[in-house]
């Protein structure tokens, strides 16, 4: 028997394109199914658009992985309780195990009054949006000229990259519930927008929080210092954007008129020791600022509705795995379900940490199968069941013409590169439509 193993890989981000070539390699016959058409990703539609270098590098390599004769793509279908296959309708078609490395699909809001106003959106949404992911690529968005962004991350600073160079805001402000010295940004990330930040308003704030920063023996000049490391290697602004931090602040309520957001609520925080751990508190001062957009960059959870048991925007890990890898439990409750990326670890890491996590996934399906029996192939099965979808299934084949068409689009229009925006749009290139 060529392939003696039958596994399903769910989601063709990082995590599970280089866990579906690992497998292949081991000789499994490998079906990887993508909700979108175009398999990538984070890689493909989580990294900032204009870094071109890093993209095309990543699809080379995911070139590579899919050309591999016994892994099969299977894009524009979507698993889970609502989706166009269920886990049991894997199971039924053969497969012996399924990993899911579908990443976190599900929106992680904190609940408060007005997320629902016009103005207000999650961070994922926007980069979707601006990174052309059907359907975010043609949704409205309501970007302000005063534009608030909740978080202290890699995302947080894409966003304000986002708002100071295309959208060309007057002001993109950073509210951060702790102080500067606990920042989760890379230097790199700062160099974008550094050049647009307000050098006497980080002063100030600086010296507003100090007290409390030292109450907790964190000292305020080396987390100033930790902003401003990226500046000898700033890009030079393209616009007039006034970049500025509020820190030890979290949003309370969103307000607005006629369905629109015109402020948001923050209430100020102080830091507190507890248990050796350094924690943000509320202090029950409020204030509110003009602002006709917050974005939320706080992180992401799983989809609750995919089909397994969620805990803590997680999916739930056998706390006993009996294929360990690295000391982490890559099983679900499950035994022949295993996860991945960010669906064992919502918004850990980025592509490299995302890659490295899928290949350990991989080594522990690759455990598991080999105490099970050898398996015959499930192709004839697997198809008829596609066909029954009675939708456009997007092949390996038909990903290579797509992305011939959007290089030739590129070259005709003299930019560097070409998405379309619509899925309608990209099947209708690849002759589906």
């Amino acid at each position: 028997m060529t392939n003696p193993y039958n596994v399903a890989v769910i989601g063709a981000g990082p995590a599970g394109i280089f866990a579906a070539r690992e497998l292949a390699h081991h000789d499994a016959r490998v079906a990887l199914f993508n909700r979108d058409i175009k398999p990538g990703g984070l890689a493909e539609y989580g990294i900032y658009l204009d870094k071109y270098h890093m993209k095309n590098g990543l699809r080379k390599q995911f070139h590579q992985s899919l050309a591999l004769p016994n892994l099969d793509y299977y894009g524009n279908v979507t698993v889970g309780t609502r989706g166009d296959l269920t886990l049991d309708d894997l199971r039924a078609l053969g497969f012996q195990a399924i990993l899911v490395t579908a990443g976190a699909q599900g929106t992680k809001w904190l609940g408060l009054p007005g997320e629902e106003l016009a103005g207000v959106y999650h961070a994922k949404d926007v980069v979707y949006f601006y990174n052309h992911l059907p359907p975010y690529s043609q949704q409205s968005f309501r970007f302000g000229k005063r534009c608030a962004i909740i978080g202290a991350g890699n995302v947080m600073l894409d966003i304000a990259h986002f708002l100071a160079r295309i959208k060309n805001v007057d002001e993109a402000i950073a509210i951060v519930r702790r102080g500067p010295a606990e920042v989760k940004f890379a230097k790199k990330e700062m160099e974008y927008v550094i050049d647009n930040l307000d050098h006497a308003a980080l002063d100030e704030e600086i010296k507003r929080v100090a007290p409390i920063m030292q109450a907790v023996h964190q000292n305020p000049e080396a987390g100033r210092a930790t902003i401003l490391e990226a500046l000898p290697h700033a890009l030079p602004k393209t616009s007039d954007t006034r970049f500025r931090f509020i820190f030890l602040a979290s949003p309370v309520q969103m307000l607005g008129e006629n369905g629109k957001l015109t402020q948001v609520e923050i209430e100020e925080n102080i830091l507190v020791e507890k248990d050796g751990e350094i924690k943000a508190k509320g202090t029950g001062n409020k204030r509110r600022l003009d602002v006709e957009t917050v974005i939320f960059a706080i992180g992401d959870k799983v989809d609750e509705s995919f089909g397994l048991p969620v805990e803590w925007s997680e999916f739930v890990k056998n706390p006993n795995p009996r294929f360990p890898i690295d000391g982490h439990s890559y099983e679900s409750p499950f035994e022949d379900i295993f996860v991945g990326g960010w669906s064992r670890k919502a918004s850990s890491g980025l592509v490299g940490v995302a890659r490295k996590d899928g290949i350990n996934a991989s080594k522990a399906v690759w455990g598991y199968l080999q105490t099970k029996q050898a398996s015959e192939s499930n192709a004839d099965a697997l198809a008829a069941k596609l066909k029954s979808l009675g939708k456009p299934v997007v092949w390996k084949e038909h990903v290579k013409k797509l992305e011939e068409v959007e290089h030739d689009e590129a070259k005709k229009r003299g930019i560097e590169e070409f998405k379309f925006d619509s899925n309608d749009d990209m099947l209708k290139a690849m002759g589906l439509a």
